[in-house]
C-alpha cells in the first residue's frame, strides 16, 4: 500500500488562499499527501499583493532535489515561478527526476492585476517548461501572454487558441474561460486529439481568490491518486465549482476572499 504524494512548486501566499497554501489545502481535501518547493515569498492578503521576495534559484533546486530524493512523488503541480532563472532551475530539476505527471499552471498575474512573472521570463516558461508538462491550465490572459496575441474574448476562438498552445509541446491543454462575459464559465479540455467542453454556471461571488491554483492542484491530486487524466480534469472541475459555490460560507478578509477548499469536509455549519 502506497500513499499518493503530490508536490507543489509555487510561491507562498501569506493570506493563505492561493499558492503553496491553497495547493496544500487542496491536496489534503482530496486525500493526497502534499509536499512543497517554495519559489517566492509574497506579502499579500485578500486586498492585494504588497511585496514579492524571490527565492534563490539554487535553493529552489535544492528543495526539489531533497523532495525527490526521498519521497515517491506521483504528480507535480507548478504555479508561480517569478523569474527566468527559477524557471531554468525547475526545468533542469524536472528533466533530472522525470516525474510522470506534471500540471503546469502558468501563473503570470494575480487577480488584482499584480504581475507575478517577470515579462522577460515568459519566453523561458514557454520554451523550457511548457514542453515538459503533461497538461497546462492557462486562463485566457495567460494563454495570450504565452502566444503573444490579444486576449480572446469569445468562446468561438478558444479551440484555435488551445490548438496553438498544443503546438508549443504539451499534449493536453485545459483552457479556462472564466474571463469570458456571461452566465457560464466554460473550460476547453483538449486531449487525445479530441475537444471537450466542461461547462459550469458562474457563481455570483467576489470570493474567488485561488481558483486557478486550486483547479490545477486538484488535477495534480487526482493524478497522484492514479486517476486517468480525463477523469482527473472532470473531478477537479467539479471540486473547484463546489469550492466557489461555498466560498461565501467563509468570512476571511476585507477584499476578494478565498474559495472554500474544505467545503465537503467542514460539515458543522462553518
Amino acid at each position: 500500500m502506497t500513499t499518493p504524494i503530490a508536490l507543489t512548486v509555487a510561491g507562498s501566499d501569506s493570506g493563505g488562499g492561493a499558492g503553496i497554501q491553497g495547493d496544500l489545502k487542496t491536496f489534503s481535501a482530496l486525500g493526497v499527501y502534499g509536499c512543497s518547493v517554495i519559489t517566492a515569498l509574497t506579502a499579500q492578503n485578500t486586498t492585494g499583493v504588497f511585496g514579492i521576495l524571490g527565492v534563490d534559484p539554487g535553493f529552489v533546486r535544492a528543495q526539489l532535489d531533497a523532495v525527490f530524493d526521498d519521497l515517491a512523488v506521483t504528480a507535480v503541480k507548478i504555479g508561480m515561478l517569478g523569474t527566468a532563472d527559477v524557471i531554468a532551475a525547475v526545468a533542469d530539476g524536472l528533466a533530472h527526476w522525470r516525474p510522470s505527471q506534471v500540471v503546469l499552471d502558468p501563473v503570470m498575474v494575480a487577480k488584482g492585476g499584480d504581475r507575478l512573472l517577470e515579462e522577460d521570463a515568459v519566453a523561458a516558461l514557454r520554451e523550457r517548461l511548457v514542453p515538459l508538462a503533461t497538461i497546462i491550465t492557462p486562463n485566457l490572459p495567460e494563454a495570450a501572454d504565452l502566444l503573444g496575441i490579444e486576449t480572446p474574448r469569445e468562446r468561438g476562438r478558444m479551440a484555435n487558441v488551445g490548438a496553438r498552445l498544443q503546438s508549443l509541446g504539451p499534449a493536453n491543454v485545459l483552457l479556462k474561460g472564466g474571463h469570458l462575459e456571461g452566465g457560464e464559465s466554460p473550460d476547453l479540455f483538449m486531449h487525445g486529439g479530441e475537444t471537450h467542453w466542461l461547462d459550469a454556471a458562474r457563481t455570483d461571488t467576489r470570493n474567488t481568490h485561488g481558483t486557478g491554483c486550486t483547479l490545477s492542484s486538484a488535477i495534480a491530486a487526482r493524478l497522484a491518486a492514479r486517476v486517468p487524466l480525463p477523469q482527473a480534469v472532470a473531478e477537479a472541475k467539479a471540486y473547484i465549482a463546489g469550492a466557489i459555490a461555498h466560498a461565501d460560507e467563509l468570512a476571511v478578509g476585507h477584499g476578494r476572499g478565498p474559495v472554500h477548499h474544505f467545503h465537503a469536509l467542514w460539515t458543522d455549519g462553518r
